[in-house]
């Protein structure tokens, strides 16, 4: 699918990834004073919920619409346990920045609705009857439009439907954009989407979005497009494939005679330091071509015996999105959170022993194991195949399978461990990962772990498929447009 768009305030720019065209918006601080513009006729931006995203994006937005007399305004429920949250955060009823959530969407020229996916699904039918006609509706996530598409409905017809979806959690969105303050181009990638446009702004509104929350680069895609792979990422390579594998994995290299403390450097600690930083910096097949004659035999070995079952994973998965099972799911899942809350997932033994590895940690003695090493990337390398085969762009297919694991989610992980990692993320990324992570960890277990331990040999055929795969030159071009610093969370 390719994504072609015109903007009457931003320049867009051609990209050729693994030998398609692209377009894409390079954001950058310089471009905030073109805001206004791109904005026309918007008076108020109502930033509803006030979860993952919302802090992120309603101080974002607020910062870089600075000076202008365009208002971000919070819109929580009545009696919400965040109210108190955003008025710490600078929005207050005072000031005329914060309100009751119907309230605020009455009033907002622009609707970002950052509520949980399955309070949108609860009440999209207030949002729509409440919002204005010739409004603009923008979501961080396909899944509202993938629901009403189940059921047969659509958004009302007056109204603009815009998607801006930041490539990681809040968190992240909002770390790297305080980070650039002093760094010009700082912040989280973002696709864009335009659904409907019945005033012929549409792609401006959205790409000012993008720009405004400190996107880096913003890219084209459907909003359709975008909740499938982002629903599946989350479930794939950025959160349960990964926490499956260093589970899987750690106990295996227990079983094979390691100290507890040893085998969680061997895992957690090698895929979130030294793999991770070779990825973002230099590239997937970077990983491979660092390690010694001897460690890429061991490389090669695991990652011939996990592609297979981590893809078989993958197509499972991205069936069960695609079809609406998943988005069913959550949907299910939150009828039934009153009676099981989340439940913490780093008690584990495995997790306290993290706990001591990261408090004597030295940087620059954490291993790239082998094993690990081939194992990750086969589960990254089977997301991007599945992803292609299917019909996603490369803009989109790098940016959920690589960029945002290893530039916005594994940082979380290597700073306090999988729950910090998770559970800074959506409802619906946290149900996933819950989910998922066992099916990941299982199969590694029945069907790649026999594979090593047999010493099977590696498949020459998927090798050669890897070294020469078109995704490393796209991961070389997108890279150029990576967040120009690293992610700190030091004092969080």
């Amino acid at each position: 699918m390719k994504f072609d768009f015109t903007t009457k305030v931003f320049e867009k720019e051609k990209i050729s990834l693994s030998g398609t065209e692209e377009y894409i918006v390079r954001g950058g601080r310089h471009l905030f004073s073109l805001l206004p513009k791109a904005f026309d006729g918007i008076k108020t931006i109502g930033v509803i919920g006030w979860g993952s995203q919302g802090p992120a994006q309603a101080q974002n937005l607020r910062d870089s619409l600075e000076g202008t007399d365009i208002i971000v305004k919070v819109g929580l429920r009545s009696g919400s346990g965040s109210w108190k949250k955003a008025e710490e955060a600078g929005f207050t009823e005072a000031s005329g920045t914060l309100g009751e959530m119907m309230q605020v969407v009455a009033e907002a020229d622009l609707v970002i609705l950052l509520i949980s996916d399955a309070a949108q699904a609860k009440l999209y039918k207030k949002v729509f009857d409440a919002m204005k006609s010739g409004a603009t509706l923008g979501l961080s996530h396909g899944f509202l439009l993938g629901y009403l598409d189940a059921i047969g409905e659509k958004p009302r017809a007056d109204v603009n439907v815009i998607g801006v979806c930041p490539k990681g959690m809040g968190p992240s969105v909002r770390r790297l954009y305080v980070q650039g303050k002093s760094v010009n181009g700082a912040g989280i990638n973002a696709s864009f989407a335009v659904a409907q446009d019945v005033n012929g702004k549409a792609t401006d509104y959205a790409i000012g979005w993008s720009v405004a929350l400190g996107s880096p680069f913003s890219f084209m895609t459907t909003l359709e497009m975008e909740y499938r792979s982002d629903i599946f990422g989350e479930r794939g390579i950025l959160l349960g494939a990964v926490h499956g594998i260093v589970e899987c994995l750690y106990r295996e290299f227990q079983d094979q005679g390691m100290d507890a403390e040893t085998a969680f450097r061997e895992t957690v600690e090698s895929v979130t330091g030294p793999i991770s930083k070779t990825i973002s910096h230099k590239g997937i097949r970077a990983v491979y071509e660092g390690l010694s004659d001897a460690d890429k035999k061991k490389f090669e070995a695991a990652y011939s015996a996990a592609y297979y079952p981590n893809l078989e994973i993958h197509a499972e998965c991205y069936d069960e999105v695609a079809s609406g099972n998943e988005i069913r799911s959550v949907i299910l899942a939150g009828d039934r959170f009153e009676r099981f809350p989340f439940a913490n997932i780093d008690n584990t033994p495995m997790w306290k022993v993290g706990e001591k590895v990261r408090a004597v940690r030295k940087e620059d003695e954490i291993p790239v194991n082998p094993v690990t090493a081939g194992v990750y990337v086969a589960c990254m390398m089977s997301q991007i195949d599945l992803l292609a085969e299917k019909g996603h762009v490369y803009s989109e297919i790098v940016n959920e399978s690589v960029i945002e694991a290893v530039d916005s989610l594994n940082p979380y992980m290597h700073y306090k461990g999988v729950a910090y990692m998770v559970d800074n993320c959506s409802t619906t990324a946290r149900l996933g990962s819950r989910k998922w992570a066992p099916r990941f960890d299982y199969h590694m277990y029945q069907l790649a772990l026999p594979k090593l331990r047999a010493g099977d040999a590696p498949d020459a055929q998927l090798m050669k498929k890897f070294l020469e795969h078109p995704v490393h030159d796209s991961v070389s071009v997108l890279a150029e447009l990576r967040p120009s610093v690293d992610i700190s969370l030091a004092g969080q």
